[in-house]
């Protein structure tokens, strides 16, 4: 989108903070979707760490969270009530705990089954509300007994809610990751990535240290946004400016202290923000 900025202002850098605005919805259904395998064991702390960064960065109200294997065998007859808001990370543990069973590392696979297959899944799965599914593995997607490849498993995907995402917390390329030792690899995780990067998520280095940052963003993706902090602090306030989808907008207010832009009318799902000022 063209934005004319105006004229008035000090002759200096002129700087565009952006994003796209998530789709407002009812509601969201999230799926984490672990490995089982024993090279796993040793990340039980960082996952359960990783959910509750992502809890506390999901809205207060509206989602409903469940830890699945990525074992499918194993899946369709999980009869466990998601963790819900007001619960806590040792309910999450409790879950991880009775869940994270099997041998097999098929993610796509294990979604499906449980998805499609398990029928206490489907008396807390809501049609209307978001689907946000997260897979984390140290190896690439081995699935054969529903899809065989990522592209099978997108075109189901894209078949079960209006609004999905996907993210993944995997081995990337040696040349992307921060693994100490050389990644094998078989053991890259290919087809989540490409899966991931189809529908626009955040793909987390599973060899990173803290998680936190890169699941805080796969939330972020499904909570529309009713502020932007600013990456530079502005001149002045009086030359900031604000564009909806390329057209100047005024339902917004200047936080000095915070260095913020707070939205007093919630711009619109899928709309682009702009904010432009002089720093």
């Amino acid at each position: 989108v063209y934005v004319e900025v105006p004229k008035e202002g000090p002759d200096t850098e002129i700087w565009v903070d952006s994003f796209v605005q998530p789709t407002s919805m009812e509601g969201v259904d999230i799926l984490w979707v672990i490995d089982t395998s024993g090279s796993m064991h040793d990340d039980q702390p960082a996952i359960l760490a990783g959910i509750q960064v992502m809890m506390n960065n999901l809205p207060p109200t509206g989602w409903r969270l469940i830890i699945i294997p990525s074992d499918f065998r194993r899946v369709s007859d999980r009869n466990y009530f998601p963790i819900v808001p007001g619960d806590t990370i040792a309910d999450v543990e409790a879950m991880y705990n009775d869940q994270v069973v099997g041998q097999y590392e098929a993610g796509f696979d294990a979604v499906i089954e449980y998805m499609d297959y398990n029928a206490y899944a489907r008396t807390w799965l809501r049609q209307d509300a978001a689907l946000l599914i997260v897979f984390v593995s140290d190896e690439n997607d081995q699935s054969q007994e529903h899809v065989t490849n990522e592209y099978e498993f997108i075109s189901w995907a894209q078949l079960q809610r209006s609004n999905v995402f996907v993210a993944s917390i995997v081995n990337l390329p040696n040349d992307q990751s921060v693994c100490t030792n050389n990644v094998s690899p078989i053991n890259v995780g290919e087809r989540y990535i490409n899966a991931t990067n189809y529908f626009g998520g955040n793909v987390v280095d599973i060899c990173s240290e803290d998680w936190s940052a890169g699941v805080a963003q796969a939330a972020d993706q499904i909570v529309p946004y009713e502020w932007i902090d600013l990456t530079h602090v502005p001149l002045d306030p009086n030359w900031i400016y604000v564009y909806i989808d390329g057209i100047l907008n005024h339902d917004w207010t200047y936080d000095a202290t915070l260095n913020r832009v707070e939205f007093t009318v919630i711009p619109a799902g899928n709309s682009l923000v702009e904010v432009v000022y002089n720093y």
